[in-house]
């Protein structure tokens, strides 16, 4: 026993040295980013970097300045935090930044999912396929028909106030949105299948309601058997038995399988993309609807333009009367909504865009300072510090103003600045260049749908929720 702790605190103590030794050999060359690889050898920052990393960045920042090089887990990452200078980063070749490099790596420890070479080509052209234009109006569409479907299956003319069920918002949100958007994607179950149509419906809300709660537990515990359920749930060979599956998947799948990627691994990349698409959406709509409640002039005015945009459609509301049918067309007729929701993904979400470099390569300052960065290093922005939150760009940064992007003729706002200079990466919450989120603008329209139902359910049937809503909404307040 006493050999055996003798020669484990040696490969220790070998292995603790061995950290300490590459770490000292990394030193600042001249004419990089200033270099701080923490006391800790090999982890660097990597614990106060996880423990809150807005704080941490600003931290740095006001000791290194807005160009920095810390150490993270063996990894050595520069930051970026002159949003002036951002497009150097964002327009950099993919020879010298590179996302992929780095995503593969991150798939394949998250997901277990080996992608192929042609994956970014392939992934390129289905998503200008079906989520953008015509494919977009039509994912658009049956977003809006699942997520009646969840959410006013049971309201009507004769509707039983008794039936109401109390959730908390957050919850409920999250819930709505997820379960709306996993059946818009991964399709329906059929009457053939289950015998009729109510049954049909019965089997999607059940099926979607046990994937929803599944996936909540996915980042807490569990991980190898959630894995397995997701990949078993979201399998290929499931879906076929499915109607209303988006062209999107379809697309995806054939690719895959026409290049020759196994059944288990596609089943895999299924999941991938369940969780790209769905795991921010719900919360979004939460902070979206939350603050609207706390603002009132902010509410009033979001459902001001829902019921015109209503009555110009020749719809209106009215208790009992039928639901509404929300088209694409109408969701481009929002500016009020589009800039509260442009304003709540400001203050809630904080995306690191990371890129690998794999050659030595000079960083442009925006007011002509350059820096060497390394081959082999990572680089990143952390868009919320140093955009999002500068007070210069936008004023009162943490109070929510619901019309920020809205200009005094009502349309949309871009024009925005820091030292006299107009800033052109004004909010990056969806990334950046050619690895901006291109789900963004099907995202997008989730939240606004979710909300704009909300806004516009009978006059009876909303003043109900909001009674529901704000029984929780001081345990909902964050």
């Amino acid at each position: 026993m006493g050999l055996l702790l003798t020669l484990s605190l040696c490969v220790l103590a070998c292995l603790f040295g061995g950290l300490c030794i590459l770490s000292f050999f990394r030193q600042r060359r001249p004419g990089e980013p200033p270099l701080d690889k923490g006391w800790i050898p090999w982890l660097g920052h990597v614990l106060d970097f996880r423990r809150d990393t807005a704080k941490f960045l600003q931290r740095m920042t006001q000791k290194h300045g807005d160009v920095f090089t810390i150490q993270l887990g063996g990894f050595y990452m520069t930051f970026l935090q002159d949003p002036l200078s951002f497009g150097a980063f964002v327009n950099e070749s993919r020879e010298k930044l590179n996302f992929h490099t780095f995503s593969r790596q991150l798939l394949k420890t998250l997901f277990g999912y080996v992608g192929l070479t042609t994956d970014h080509s392939n992934f390129v052209a289905t998503n200008q396929k079906h989520l953008q234009g015509h494919g977009l109006q039509i994912m658009t569409e049956t977003m809006m028909n699942n997520l009646q479907n969840l959410m006013l299956h049971h309201l009507g003319s004769g509707a039983n106030q008794n039936s109401w069920k109390e959730d908390g918002l957050f919850n409920y949100c999250y819930n709505t949105v997820f379960r709306a958007g996993y059946l818009a994607l991964y399709g329906n179950a059929t009457a053939q299948t289950e015998g009729d149509e109510e049954k049909a419906r019965a089997k999607d809300k059940t099926e979607s309601e046990v994937l929803f709660h599944e996936f909540r537990k996915y980042d807490k515990r569990e991980a190898n058997r959630l894995l397995s359920f997701f990949w078993d749930t979201l399998s290929m060979e499931r879906m076929k038995s499915k109607e209303n599956i988006s062209g999107w998947i379809w697309d995806m799948y054939h690719m895959r399988r026409e290049e020759g990627m196994k059944e288990f691994m596609i089943d895999r990349y299924m999941f991938v993309q369940l969780f790209v698409f769905q795991s921010n959406t719900g919360p979004s709509s939460y902070w979206l609807l939350l603050y609207l409640m706390k603002h009132p002039d902010a509410m009033e005015a979001v459902r001001k333009e829902v019921l015109m945009v209503l009555k110009e459609s020749g719809q209106e509301v009215r208790p009992g009367g039928p639901l509404v049918n929300l088209t694409h067309e109408m969701l481009m007729k929002t500016p009020v909504l589009n800039s509260a929701v442009e304003e709540t993904l400001r203050l809630v979400v904080a995306p690191l865009v990371t890129r690998s470099v794999l050659q030595d390569m000079t960083l442009k300052m925006a007011d002509g300072r350059e820096f060497l960065i390394r081959k082999g290093d990572r680089m990143a922005v952390f868009p919320y510090t140093a955009v999002h939150t500068d007070p210069e760009i936008h004023p009162d940064p943490f109070t929510f103003k619901y019309d920020r992007f809205l200009t005094p003729e009502g349309t949309k706002k871009t024009d925005f600045y820091k030292g006299g200079k107009r800033v052109r990466y004004y909010t990056m919450p969806w990334g950046s260049g050619v690895t901006m989120c291109p789900g963004r603008f099907f995202a997008t329209n989730e939240l606004k749908q979710f909300v704009f139902l909300m806004l516009s359910i009978s006059i009876v049937t909303y003043i109900n929720l909001l009674i529901l809503c704000l029984n929780t909404f001081y345990r909902c307040l964050p």
